[in-house]
Formats: C-alpha cells, structure tokens, sequence
C-alpha cells in the first residue's frame, strides 16, 4: 500500500491546511550563497522564474507589510507605498522580518506568519493557473491557485514591481 506523502508541518503548511486550501508542497536543495533566492528556486524546481513568487517584508511609512512578487523582479518602493496608502517604503531589515514573520530569510512565507500584516501580491499572479511561493522553510516551496493565495494571506493584488 502506497504511503501518503509527507507534508512539512509548517506554520506555512499549516495555516493553509486549516484554511482548508489544495496545495502541492515541493521540497528542493536550498542554496544560501546564491545571488537571488528565489530564481535559484525556480531553477531547482524547474519553473519559470515568473512563476516562482518570492515573499519580502517591508515597511510603509513605519509600519510592516508583506509583498509578494515573481521571482524575477524588483519590486518598485514608491508603487508599494502607493498600494497601501502610504508615503515611503523601504525594505525591512532581515533581523525584524525573521522576528516579525517567525521565519528565517530565505524561508519567509505568506501564510502562517507569526505576526499578520497587511499583504499584497504582484498583479502578475492574476495571469497564472498556479503559482509557487514559499512554504515556510528554506527548500520548501507549495504551488497553489493565485486565488487560494490571495484567500489565504488576505491578500490584494497591485501593481508592485520595476519595470
């Protein structure tokens, strides 16, 4: 009889098991000294960067947000600042986003953070059947619906990236 593959327990996975959403969890071989975290993602597991999300904390005139974004891009300060009504943004030091989220940098997820702010995912994920972002922990990644994404993080879609 054939066993049923086992899920990290994450708070990552975990939140989204309790929210009840379909997620494929992909685990692969985490390089810490790669240039971009998330395109080498994208390379281990085989995926388009464009579709390989990666997850960057960030302030707003003071105050925490999550922003979501293809693996491939930058994101813009001043359209981030924008989408949440704000003046500046500026990226978080890794320091507060571990202690924020209760994820290590390089294994920072959406769902599940220890501490919830408002998120917003690059309006690219609107355009994907799926998408992948990070589970939780380094080399964990978990494909899902961009609506599911959305749902579970409360997130919005924007307009957050350089062109």
């Amino acid at each position: 009889m054939a066993k049923k593959p086992q899920i990290p327990g994450t708070p990552a996975t975990l939140a989204l098991t309790r929210a009840g959403i379909a997620f494929v969890p992909l685990t692969y071989t985490y390089d810490p000294d790669a240039d971009r975290l998330g395109v080498q993602a994208a390379e281990a597991i085989g995926e388009p960067p464009a579709r390989v999300f990666k997850t960057l904390m960030a302030e707003i005139d003071g105050k925490p947000v999550c922003v979501v974004v293809p693996s491939d891009h930058e994101v813009s300060m001043k359209k981030l600042a924008a989408a949440f009504g704000g003046k500046s943004a500026k990226m978080m030091k890794p320091a507060d986003a571990e202690r924020i989220t209760g994820f290590r940098v390089g294994g920072i997820s959406p769902f599940g953070q220890k501490k919830r702010v408002p998120t917003a995912f690059a309006q690219q994920a609107a355009d994907l059947p799926y998408l992948y972002t990070n589970g939780g922990q380094r080399g964990l990644q978990v494909r899902l619906a961009p609506a599911d994404a959305l749902r579970a993080s409360g997130a919005v879609l924007a307009d957050l990236t350089a062109e």
